[in-house]
């Protein structure tokens, strides 16, 4: 049997889709069309059941993936590292969200780059969870941060760490507000307030008050910046309240330049999944990265 038409099969029994393994294995759709029917007409039998939108693996298909996947990731592996891994060095691509990566992942990864040039060369990229999980399924990314589980065989997620969100705000905005009143009315006492966002549509304002108040924020945004320590910033000038992860806006709040304005019983969380192509862990630049990932993160949540 043709090892080509295997990890041909092996693709699109992964992305779900021809359309989606033509580009991750630099063919065209009819192409892998072509060696998806070849390799039927040789076994006697349906791999894929075609679909609307992409296609769902036979019982026979899963029962081949199953057995070839294994075999063809450790030959992928060979191919790609060599025989002599040891004196290369080796570059991690990384995606994930700017302020995550920026202040927990990357500095983590650094430590396996290495003085002596045998560790790893790291090449970083940010973006929303759908565009990371894009680039990841696309084969520009070796590893994912997302806050985005991906459907179906294509990409594997692990559970990374919880992420804490607090509301916040500067002290004189507080002393506007009013701390009984504030423990008296609750969100009452909020509305109409300024808001600091990362978009329009308040995500992080909006996830809080539905999570803690069980309402919608009355307020709408009255700065709106793509990056949250962006917000942390506006919220210290004073601009409005905002809803940061603990992690980002913890020593501003030890240091008084933000006020944490309630402390509900069950703050609301945000879980980041650590996400890899299937298979690509045979691989151990990508295996180190993401197992260096995990034990940091426990000193994280």
């Amino acid at each position: 049997m043709d090892l080509a038409l295997l990890r041909t099969f092996v693709t699109v029994h992964r992305a779900g889709s021809f359309t989606r393994a033509a580009a991750l294995l630099g063919l065209s759709q009819p192409a892998v069309t072509s060696q998806i029917r070849t390799l039927e007409r040789q076994l006697g039998r349906p791999l894929f059941l075609r679909q609307a939108r992409g296609v769902t693996p036979t019982t026979i298909g899963d029962e081949l993936a199953h057995k070839a996947a294994p075999h063809l990731d450790a030959l992928v592996e060979i191919a790609e590292t060599g025989l002599d891994d040891e004196s290369s060095v080796r570059t991690l691509h990384l995606a994930g969200p700017p302020e995550f990566t920026a202040e927990r992942a990357l500095p983590a990864l650094t430590e396996l780059t290495g003085d002596d040039g045998q560790g790893l060369s790291l090449r970083a990229s940010f973006g929303t969870a759908e565009e990371v999980l894009e680039g990841l399924a696309s084969g520009h990314n070796d590893l994912a941060i997302s806050t985005v589980r991906p459907r179906g065989a294509l990409l594997t997620a692990t559970p990374l760490c919880d992420e804490e969100h607090v509301l916040v705000a500067a002290p004189r905005r507080v002393a506007r507000i009013g701390v009984q009143k504030l423990r008296r009315k609750g969100a009452a006492a909020l509305e109409n307030l300024p808001v600091v966002e990362v978009h329009e549509s308040l995500p992080f304002v909006s996830r809080y008050w539905a999570s803690v108040f069980d309402s919608r924020p009355a307020a709408s945004g009255t700065v709106i910046v793509p990056d949250l320590r962006a917000v942390l910033a506006c919220a210290i000038a004073g601009a409005g309240l905002a809803v940061l992860p603990r992690y980002l806006c913890s020593a501003a709040l030890d240091r008084g330049d933000v006020v944490e304005l309630h402390e509900p019983a069950v703050p609301p969380l945000r879980t980041y999944v650590l996400v890899v192509r299937t298979g690509t862990l045979a691989m151990p630049h990508i295996a180190r990265a993401h197992e260096w990932l995990l034990r940091a993160a426990a000193d994280w949540c």
